[in-house]
């Protein structure tokens, strides 16, 4: 099986203890005793009525024993909503006429895409009716010339990159959860993942969107030239937003030339500045052939070789370097990786190392990296954070979070994208416990507000973040976002409760 496979049965095996489990999942209204349901309508037959008029009944879902409980759930556990309807739309037209029909009822909305975020941000908190794109799922077109695919929102990552490596394209974004994340939910939350160092985040591989507003306008920016300098870039306004300003329903997206010779090297180390050392000679050495820079710690590769069974190539070391380069000549590629490995050991940077010989192994060892977050999964209550950190300072976190929590957790361990300065903490334990949750936060972003780093380098601000804005942005800043909020979406239908600390529908 192939490594994006095992990562995709992974990802499922996710949602299926997710519904095995959810009534054991506290409601998200009772586990955060201050949120507060904001002044919305409560869904009645009538509003049911319309929505069978305009959607077929297997694009409306109301069962909540057999159809709801998983739209209700994030796939880790940790909140739960209570919707009662889930509406699958098909076209972006068939959006526009839910939106304008919740506007004028004051229907609050959550749109859902694969439901693999990490902040409460695709889930409902309370009643909201579940938009879910999961059936926009079409690859619309893919220029080989240009290199743009238009999609739909609803398509996974992965049958996207499938189709675009029949025309020899690779996508610019690379994850984990390809296997059930949608694109649109991608764009929602500006997703990064683990080649963003080669091609950058998605505010500059986006080219066009095609969005529903609030009040069920279309907006059509769905541009496909490079260059478009008419004004101000609206699309920009929703990469990132949450499904906060409108719902993303067509991407056009900027892919790359498939990269015909990959290599991957897998490294021990001993010391954190050996990590800094690697990473700085990496990108004097491989130049414009790195592609990733991925650090895993001792205990997160514990975890993954023990929960879930895989073998590491090297011995025990306190810190593992994971890099990857992707060219388009073999030979080149390897004797300049070769060349930097014998140069980190004859240095001592690195004690030992390992290259993957073909694509078999390259997969073996992208695994212990990519599955990471699924055993840690298994040990029972995940406490994530996905910070943005000044590179020195990467991994300080992490030794701080120790010597706070003690023996409170059952592991506190980081990993993450070390060329981008994007920290994975994540501290497990048994059960959820707010004891230890309150040790946890605020600290966690106290300590990086005070190295000026982000709360959310990927996953976005969605419930659980909004309370710490304002610790990565400044007071003027947040007042213009929640006035663009105002004018886009003046009723407050969309996603409410996310984002913004105590936000309301009278925002």
């Amino acid at each position: 099986m192939s490594t994006i496979n095992k990562l995709s049965v992974g990802i499922r095996r996710f949602h299926t203890v997710a519904s095995r489990l959810r009534k054991y999942v506290e409601l998200t209204s009772v586990r955060y005793p201050l949120l507060k349901r904001g002044n919305f309508s409560f869904l009645s037959d009538r509003h049911l009525g319309f929505f069978q008029s305009i959607l077929s009944a297997h694009q409306v879902l109301t069962d909540e024993l057999n159809d709801l409980s998983g739209y209700n759930v994030d796939w880790m556990r940790s909140v739960r909503g209570s919707s009662r309807l889930v509406l699958r739309p098909k076209t972006t037209e068939e959006v526009a006429a839910i939106l304008q029909y919740c506007n004028v009822q004051n229907i609050a909305i959550c749109p859902q895409g694969g439901n693999t975020g990490l902040v409460g941000g695709s889930v409902p908190v309370f009643d909201e009716v579940v938009l879910s794109l999961e059936l926009m799922d079409e690859v619309i077109s893919v220029d080989e010339l240009s290199g743009v695919a238009i999609v739909q929102a609803g398509c996974v990552l992965e049958k996207l990159e499938t189709v675009l490596h029949l025309s020899n394209l690779a996508l610019p974004l690379d994850l984990g959860a390809k296997g059930s994340c949608q694109i649109g939910g991608n764009v929602a939350t500006n997703a990064g993942g683990i080649r963003l160092l080669r091609y950058g985040n998605l505010h500059g591989s986006v080219l066009g969107l095609t969005t529903v507003l609030a009040n069920g306008q279309i907006m059509d920016c769905l541009n496909t030239n490079k260059k478009d300098n008419t004004g101000y870039d609206l699309k920009q306004l929703f990469i990132g937003s949450e499904g906060t300003l409108g719902i993303v329903t067509q991407v056009a997206l900027q892919c790359q030339p498939k990269p015909s010779s990959v290599q991957v090297g897998f490294f021990g180390l001993n010391s954190f500045e050996n990590v800094l050392e690697t990473m700085r000679l990496s990108k004097t050495n491989l130049g414009e052939i790195l592609s990733s820079c991925e650090l895993i710690d001792q205990s997160s590769l514990e975890c993954v070789t023990t929960q879930l069974e895989l073998r590491s190539p090297i011995n025990n070391f306190p810190f593992y370097m994971l890099l990857e380069t992707a060219g388009s000549n073999a030979s080149h590629d390897a004797e300049k990786l070769n060349s930097l490995l014998e140069i980190l050991i004859n240095n001592g940077t690195i004690v030992d190392g390992t290259l993957a010989v073909d694509s078999a192994q390259a997969k073996n060892l992208w695994e212990l990296r990519e599955r990471i977050s699924e055993a840690l999964a298994c040990e029972g209550y995940v406490y994530k954070y996905d910070v943005s950190v000044p590179v020195r300072q990467f991994y300080q976190l992490v030794d701080d979070m120790r010597i706070r929590l003690g023996n409170l957790p059952i592991r506190c361990c980081g990993y993450g994208h070390l060329g981008d300065g994007n920290l994975h903490l994540n501290i497990t334990s048994h059960e959820y416990n707010p004891i230890l949750l309150n040790r946890i936060e605020p600290f966690v972003y106290d300590w990086v507000c005070q190295e000026r780093g982000s709360v959310s380098a990927e996953h976005g601000l969605g419930l659980k973040k909004r309370d710490y804005m304002e610790y990565s942005k400044s007071p003027t800043a947040i007042h213009w976002m929640r006035r663009v909020k105002k004018l886009f979406d003046p009723n407050n239908i969309l996603n409410p409760y996310k984002i913004f600390p105590e936000q309301s529908s009278t925002d």
